[in-house]
């Protein structure tokens, strides 16, 4: 049962994310439309018919919280929104200080709740006669779909943070498409939550079911023969190797971000056609990881939507079988997905992309390692930051 999550836009902003993008945008439009008017000094057409509104108050005095998160200073809001009235309210302050890590943790609560929903609804209601044809809501495909719509979905309410919905997905962009790294710990951390409570949503919903499919009170883990605990995280099947294990997680992880690269990629020739459908494009990548690649270990793909899940279903009573079983095989979709989303975003840079990317400069990037070239590759990078707006 898979998870992903869509990588930024490209876009003129160092970070290269479709929310830097719209922040670059906001100031850009601002600018043309007051003749040169420094920000602070704008008049929105809130302030010029309500009350004397410091414009940005709201935004500028956030930037600094922002930045200290590691997120851009000026948050991916509308002018019109940013500078009115309710700009004043405390809780619209938390939102715009906290608005990309917020949309990543909605983002991939919805994703979970989908694929986890369908996930349920198969196991749950398997042999019930009171189904159409008599044999359970839904089928193996069914899943496949679930999750295939919950990542759509979670893209459209994601796209303010560039739509990532994978740590692993979000660690690449930071390795090869310059999306700043200071920025990874809170986007990781939204999504861990965002798994967690989009998991912890739907055993609430299902825990009727549950005991009555289980037979009572108890939880019990795969290869039990009424196990449900694979509805939140996945378990490998009996007879596959701690070998075979890593390669299935690693080879769909590599597949997910190698199709997301070409899928973003301005120098592709197949995305001015593909780009404003690529929701549409991760909802039949994920269906087709699923059904290729889905039976042996369950393509988590995903930390968030494997760890946060798993420990959900510790939390709420399922006991320490969750962490030990198939051979600890926990840590597997932990690892794998990280390893092999950095291989697949390597073997699209190095066959195919041609923009900046760490390997497309000397050694294949390996010269970042020499420690002289580092320090002054990290000046530059904070010369070009500090110049446009970043720090």
């Amino acid at each position: 049962m898979a998870v992903t999550g869509g990588p930024m836009a490209p876009g003129p902003s160092l970070s290269r994310d479709w929310a830097d993008d719209r922040s670059d945008n906001h100031l850009n439009g601002l600018n043309s439309n007051t003749s040169a008017t420094p920000l602070t000094q704008a008049r929105t057409e809130h302030s010029a018919h309500s009350t004397e509104l410091s414009p940005h108050r709201t935004s500028s005095s956030a930037q600094k919280t922002r930045s200290v998160l590691g997120l851009h200073p000026n948050a991916p809001i509308d002018e019109e929104h940013d500078h009115g009235p309710r700009s004043e309210l405390m809780w619209s302050r938390i939102r715009t200080v906290l608005r990309e890590p917020f949309a990543e943790f909605w983002g991939v609560a919805i994703m979970v709740m989908f694929g986890d929903g369908s996930v349920a609804q198969v196991l749950l209601s398997t042999g019930e006669t009171t189904a159409p044809g008599g044999n359970g809501f839904g089928a193996y495909q069914s899943i496949n779909w679930g999750w295939g719509l919950g990542v759509m979905l979670g893209l459209y309410v994601a796209g303010d943070s560039g739509a990532y919905l994978n740590p692993a997905i979000t660690f690449c962009n930071c390795l090869y498409r310059q999306l700043p790294w200071r920025r990874f710990p809170v986007y990781f951390l939204a999504q861990i939550l965002g798994g967690f409570v989009g998991s912890g949503i739907v055993y609430a919903n299902y825990i009727s079911a549950i005991d009555w499919f289980e037979g009572g009170k108890m939880r019990t883990v795969p290869p039990a023969k009424k196990a449900t605990a694979g509805i939140f995280c996945t378990y490998p099947q009996p007879f596959v190797t701690k070998a075979s294990q890593f390669f299935s997680e690693f080879i769909a992880s590599a597949l997910l971000m190698f199709v997301v690269f070409a899928l973003k990629d301005p120098s592709n020739n197949g995305v001015p056609k593909s780009d404003k459908w690529f929701p549409l494009c991760l909802f039949f990548l994920i269906f087709g990881l699923g059904s290729c690649f889905g039976w042996e270990t369950g393509y988590a793909i995903n930390i968030a939507r494997d760890f946060s899940p798993r420990l959900m279903s510790y939390a709420v009573g399922y006991g320490s079988e969750v962490w030990t079983a198939g051979g600890y095989y926990f840590w597997i979709p932990m690892v794998s997905p990280f390893l092999g989303c950095i291989f697949g975003g390597f073997l699209y840079d190095l066959f195919i992309y041609t923009g900046p990317s760490p390997i497309n400069t000397p050694w294949l990037g390996l010269k970042h390692l020499m420690p002289s070239y580092a320090r002054r590759a990290r000046r530059e990078h904070i010369r070009r930051e500090k110049e446009e707006g970043v720090v």
